[in-house]
């Protein structure tokens, strides 16, 4: 299948969809209610703790501090720059125009630069200068459609990247740095300045095509993706420069979202939630999230593709349940061993963050490390689920694909009193089943963390684990850097910035 009939198999609802917002622009009280609520019933803005104050988000500007005041000490080897990505803005407007999203994944994207050098740690966060965003900024108002609130359009919508946030995470490819978005294309940022390049074309009949935000990098940095859209998806395979090897575009036994994927040696390996789309609800201007289904009678799809052939896939059905992240996946003797992160069902997306977006401290389902052996021998899978209530899943870079003993998390402690942001990490030794885990306080609001590798060893957790918070008593953001080997230790250093920034998804750590 090629660019024009996966773009014609999707074009039907997407026009459908955007007919349906246009129209709703003929009525100026649909417009101005249509941020998650009945027509006539404008939700309240954003009132949320002093814990929530990242969510309120920023109006659009970019921050720097050349010098972040550091507590305890940034080890000597551990040198380069942690890029994140998440979303930034999501206010516009002002009065009783004054609007806001109803979902965690609208805002725009927002990359941060942490730069870990001879004379300090910097940070830099700019937005990233998308269509959508500076046609926005100029009017101060929501202009385009957004993947969680029903906005009518106000611009001219035509393919995906016109509506790309570029949102959810950052990695350097190349001299390129890409800001990726699930739905669209990646953008191209410099990686010294962050100044938006534009959009990236792997190829022409790729072109505005899905590029996801969780791409998998061998170790010896070949660089693997994915993009879904309305059952459709297409793979690809990247050199470790950027240049595109091989793509493919295929029917997925899938209608609705897939976030993340895995990789081994051998195999793509995707684990596809019951997730449907209901179209009639599209067409009278329900958002695409809003119009996500949970088909719980239905199976959690199990995709295999040969990495060296993508023609080569195989479907296998487990019991239905929500994935949104891998830790990773390795194989040997045609069995798969594969790492995630388990919920239940939907609810964490269609209902806690709409509410967590309105400013409500509803506490989240829990989400639990989950280990699948998959048996293509037998063709049978088998989940083993622990009870810890985490998320972001992480490996050491040097083992992904690969057999690996140790996976990282942020993790729930049970302190916390409202539902936004972890309050510790956490190791787990997948062979002896052994925790190392190292707990703040509830006034404590982690994300993701990510493994360095030490320049000067090979050894699996021979590193550091890096990551990002929000200090809710000083109202302020920081880095931490923890021995990846002994996080009950605690954090070898903070990195603590002089003002709080948004919460970010996802990023990377580039070693110089």
């Amino acid at each position: 299948m090629n660019r024009r009939s996966f773009f014609t198999a999707v074009g039907a609802t997407a026009a459908s969809a955007a007919t349906a917002s246009m129209a709703q622009t003929a009525s100026s009280a649909a417009t101005r209610a249509v941020l998650g609520g009945p027509a006539g019933a404008k939700p309240p803005l954003f009132q949320g703790s002093a814990r929530m104050t990242p969510l309120r988000g920023y109006h659009g500007q970019d921050v720097a501090c050349e010098r972040a005041a550091i507590e305890g000490k940034v080890p000597q080897e551990l040198r380069g720059v942690f890029y994140r990505n998440g979303p930034g803005l999501f206010e516009r407007g002002a009065g009783t125009n004054k609007q806001r999203y109803s979902h965690w994944f609208d805002g725009d994207g927002l990359v941060h630069a942490w730069r870990f050098t001879d004379q300090g740690v910097s940070h830099q966060a700019r937005f990233v200068q998308t269509k959508k965003f500076i046609a926005e900024q100029s009017a101060n108002a929501f202009l385009a459609p957004a993947f969680g609130s029903a906005l009518p359009a106000h611009m001219p919508v035509r393919n995906s990247d016109d509506v790309n946030t570029a949102n959810t995470n950052v990695y350097k490819l190349g001299d390129r740095l890409l800001a990726m978005w699930e739905g669209g294309s990646a953008t191209d940022l410099d990686p010294q300045s962050l100044h938006t390049r534009g959009i990236v074309t792997w190829s022409p009949e790729l072109k505005h095509m899905p590029f996801s935000a969780h791409p998998k990098i061998d170790p010896d940095g070949t660089f693997w993706n994915f993009g879904t859209m309305m059952g459709k998806m297409v793979l690809y395979h990247l050199s470790p420069t950027g240049e595109l090897l091989k793509h493919a575009v295929f029917d997925a036994p899938t209608g609705g979202m897939v976030h993340d994927f895995a990789i081994t040696h051998k195999s793509l390996v995707f684990l596809l939630p019951p997730i449907g789309i209901d179209y009639a609800a599209m067409r009278k201007g329900a958002a695409f999230g809003q119009a996500l289904t949970w088909n719980g009678n239905d199976s959690t799809k199990v995709l295999i593709v040969d990495r060296n052939d993508f023609s080569k896939r195989r479907i296998l059905e487990m019991p239905a349940f929500m994935v949104f992240h891998f830790g990773n996946a390795w194989e040997a003797d045609n069995v798969i061993r594969v790492d995630f992160v388990q919920s239940k069902n939907l609810d964490i997306m269609s209902d806690w963050m709409p509410r967590m977006m309105r400013g409500e401290t509803v506490v989240p389902d829990r989400s639990n490390p989950a280990f699948v052996k998959i048996d293509l021998n037998r063709g049978k899978c088998d989940v083993a689920m622990r009870d810890e209530n985490c998320e972001f899943p992480r490996v050491d870079p040097r083992v992904v694909g690969l057999r690996n003993r140790n996976v990282y998390y942020p993790v729930d402690n049970g302190d916390r009193p409202e539902g936004f942001g972890f309050t510790g990490v956490m190791r787990i030794d997948t062979e002896s089943g052994k925790v190392d885990r190292y707990n703040f306080s509830e006034q404590v609001a982690l994300e993701e963390h990510v493994v360095v590798p030490r320049p000067s060893s090979g050894r699996e957790g021979d590193g550091w684990l890096v990551g990002v918070g929000f200090d809710v008593a000083a109202q302020q953001s920081f880095a931490t850097v923890f021995d990846a080997m002994n996080l009950a230790a605690g954090p070898q250093a903070i990195i603590r910035l002089p003002y709080w920034t948004p919460v970010c998804f996802h990023g990377h750590f580039h070693t110089a």
